[in-house]
This record gives structure tokens, C-alpha cells and sequence, in this order.
């Protein structure tokens, strides 16, 4: 008769091992990451990554396959990063509340992950084009938005519509602010929170409930 022993065992080591695993290809994704904005996108040889991570080019190549497999989970790591931001914000007493206080969590994020910022949005690595199915997956990243405003929809905040279409409103107003003020072009960090108030806005039902003072920018 078999001991389970041995498997209870096995199963250990194969989790420790995944952990390291996970916990490698982090460091792994941050290195490359540092590089492309301290360096630029030259910097990211295989032998150079490795050489920063302190491990060989021929774990990288397991994980990532090549230069372009490296590229693409970057720019997923990037949006991942950024819904586990959005997940943190506790959830309001009402909808929209919720929504107010995603706004500035969605640009902390972009502000505070530049290397990850620059390859999702900006095209930081050149002749780097993300397959349909990571545009897929960068996108579903964001749908917390999506269920927030349904929300909103059905609590009479927001005029009936599809959610994805203020999401995608939403979202295109925060890049362009969010862009300008990387690039330097806007000083005053409330514009931001005025080009997002603007889209709510446009789409508002009723005149909005009196907001708490933890959020200050509608997103």
C-alpha cells in the first residue's frame, strides 16, 4: 500500500517550486522594466536582463520564449499591476461613489509603474505590436470600470447605455491627461481630475448624491 505521505511531500515542493518560480519571473519582469525606462529599449538583451537578475539567459528564454514573448508579458504584467491597484480601493456606500474613488487609483498607477506605463500605452519598445489576444486580456484588466458604472446605470446615476461605452470615454479622457503630464505639458494635476468629471458628466441622469472626502476625481 502507497503512503500518501510522499505525495502530501510532493505537493509541497511542487508549490514552493512555483512560488520561486513566480517569484523569479517577477524580479525578472521589474528588471526589464527598470532598464527600459533608465536605459531605453536597447537595454533589453536577453544577456543583460540576466546578468541584472543574476540568473541565465537560458531561464529567460524557458519563460518568455524570445525578445518579443519578454515584450508581451511586460505589457501584461503592466495591466495586471494596475487591476490589482483598482481591486484595492474599498467599495463606496453608493455606486458612483465608487467610481469617484477609482479615478485616483487609475492615475497613482500610471504614475507610479513608468517603465510598465511607457510599453502599454506609449509603444516604449519600438516595432513591439501586443497580439490580439494580450489587447484582449490588457482590456478586460480594466473592467472593473465596466461593473462600477453598470452599477451606476442601474442606481439612476448614469443614463442607460452600454457600460464599455463610458468606460472607453472615461478611459480615453485619463490617457490624454495622463500623457500630457508624463510628457510635461500639464503642471496642475486637476486637470486630470476635470477631464474626467467632464465625461461623468455628460453622461449623468440625476444630479449626482453628496460625495465623501476621500474622493476628489470622478474617473
Amino acid at each position: 500500500m502507497t503512503s500518501s505521505a510522499p505525495l502530501g511531500l510532493q505537493g509541497a515542493y511542487m508549490l514552493g517550486e512555483r512560488a520561486g518560480q513566480d517569484a523569479l519571473r517577477s524580479r525578472l519582469l521589474d528588471v526589464a522594466s527598470r532598464l527600459l525606462v533608465t536605459v531605453g529599449p536597447e537595454s533589453l538583451s536577453m544577456r543583460r536582463i540576466a546578468g541584472e537578475a543574476g540568473c541565465s539567459t537560458t531561464v529567460i528564454y524557458t519563460m518568455f520564449g524570445s525578445k518579443e514573448g519578454l515584450a508581451e508579458a511586460l505589457y501584461l504584467e503592466g495591466f495586471e499591476r494596475f487591476r490589482r491597484r483598482l481591486n484595492e480601493v474599498p467599495p463606496r456606500k453608493n455606486s458612483l461613489e465608487h467610481l469617484n474613488a477609482l479615478g485616483p487609483a487609475y492615475r497613482e498607477a500610471a504614475l507610479a509603474e513608468p517603465g510598465y506605463y511607457g510599453l502599454m500605452f506609449e509603444k516604449a519598445i519600438p516595432g513591439f505590436t501586443p497580439s490580439e489576444r494580450a489587447r484582449t486580456l490588457a482590456r478586460a484588466a480594466l473592467n472593473i470600470f465596466d461593473r462600477v458604472i453598470a452599477d451606476c446605470i442601474s442606481a439612476g446615476y448614469l443614463v442607460p447605455t452600454q457600460p464599455r461605452k463610458i468606460a472607453d470615454a472615461l478611459w480615453a479622457a485619463a490617457q490624454g491627461a495622463i500623457s500630457l503630464e508624463r510628457a510635461g505639458h500639464l503642471r496642475d494635476e486637476s486637470i486630470y481630475e476635470t477631464v474626467t468629471r467632464a465625461v461623468v458628466f455628460r453622461y449623468m441622469a440625476k444630479p449626482a448624491p453628496e460625495l465623501s472626502d476621500s474622493g476628489a476625481a470622478l474617473l
